[in-house]
């Protein structure tokens, strides 16, 4: 698989609810994609990441999430090894 994430960045937040950082991407050095929640997972073991959305009423509307299973996984897997590196 090739990978299509050129940069990761990671910025640590104060701790509100088990999210501790949002992530930025870089892919395909064409598209920014920003405002990812990375969460510590609640037995403290591990991180999980989370895609934006926005509340209008009583709907939650997803901001951007990838469709594509192998996409999900190699973003989740970029983040999650930086995120490691940073915090554990």
């Amino acid at each position: 698989m090739e990978n299509r994430i050129s940069e990761v960045q990671i910025i640590p937040i104060k701790p509100k609810d088990g999210l501790i950082a949002f992530a930025s991407i870089l892919l395909d050095e064409k598209l920014y994609l920003s405002s990812i929640g990375l969460h510590r997972k609640l037995n403290g073991s591990g991180f999980r990441i989370t895609y934006p959305n926005k509340r209008v009423g009583n709907r939650n509307i997803d901001i951007f999430h990838p469709i594509n299973r192998e996409l999900a996984l190699e973003i989740e897997k970029t983040i999650l090894e930086k995120a490691t590196k940073i915090f554990d």
